[in-house]
């Protein structure tokens, strides 16, 4: 019942401007798909719980930048289209994307960069969720140090980041280590404005991982609860629609632990 990080905040793969969308002439596509604008248009259509049509356009416009060459296009859209297969729980089409993705990263020689971090943590996290935790470490392990070599130490990427990766710790029994990981987790979100809502689901986590872990797991589990809530009712947090979206996949939890 522990819960993953991706279904609050999918990152979208940021390859849609600036110097790193520069095609060296060799590799320059017959022409490109206008990312920024299909991204709005999928996200218009998730909000709505559109799925279905969400997922087409996304598909569609994969198979027209596969088409034209465009290998950077295809990236964003392989890119949300492994969180989108996760969603709707299609593990064949989520691993191929996920396959899919690594290599278009290699193809672009993007590795090291943020924006291919950026993708094999949203990859991890959906092998993680059919079944493959242990083969989703390592890519947890090169986003993390990607991240550390350029972003801020507060940068809320991290807290996703360490959330997810101690989520697949749990599944392979490294419970130490992700103990450790979860409070990293912890450490930058109390740092962020308004990150109580996000800190609340890795308090929720950390009882699931007490539950299983330990024994005499009743006080951590309960004191874990209790900042949940805590930090849930905190009087400056913005109740909006995240709000409202974290309390509902939070409370199954808080029903389930007592």
């Amino acid at each position: 019942m522990s819960i993953d990080f991706f279904d609050f905040k999918e990152p979208h793969c940021a390859l849609c401007g600036g110097k790193d969308f520069y095609y060296p002439d060799k590799d320059k596509p017959s022409g490109t798909i206008p990312v920024p604008r299909i991204l709005d248009k999928a996200d218009a259509l998730f909000d709505k719980n559109d799925y279905a049509a969400a997922g087409r356009l996304l598909e569609n416009w994969q198979r027209e930048a596969k088409a034209l060459g465009d290998k950077r296009g295809e990236l964003s859209m392989v890119s949300e289209l492994i969180g989108f297969y996760r969603k709707i729980n299609e593990k064949e089409k989520g691993l191929e994307s996920v396959s899919r993705g690594i290599k278009l990263i290699d193809e672009l020689d993007l590795r090291g960069t943020v924006s291919a971090a950026t993708v094999y943590l949203n990859a991890a996290t959906t092998m993680k969720a059919f079944g493959k935790a242990e083969e989703a470490l390592p890519l947890y392990e090169e986003t993390e140090n990607v991240y550390l070599a350029h972003l801020a130490p507060d940068d809320a990427r991290f807290g996703g980041l360490y959330n997810n990766y101690a989520l697949a710790l749990t599944d392979v029994k490294r419970f130490d280590e992700a103990e450790r990981m979860y409070k990293k987790a912890l450490d930058v979100m109390q740092k962020i404005e308004h990150g109580e809502a996000d800190a609340a689901i890795t308090y929720v986590n950390m009882a699931h991982l007490y539950e299983t872990w330990k024994e005499e797991s009743e006080d951590l589990i309960s004191a874990c609860m209790d900042r949940a809530r805590e930090l849930l009712d905190t009087p400056s947090l913005p109740r909006n629609g995240y709000y409202a979206f974290v309390c509902s996949k939070c409370a199954p939890s808080f029903g389930y632990l007592g």
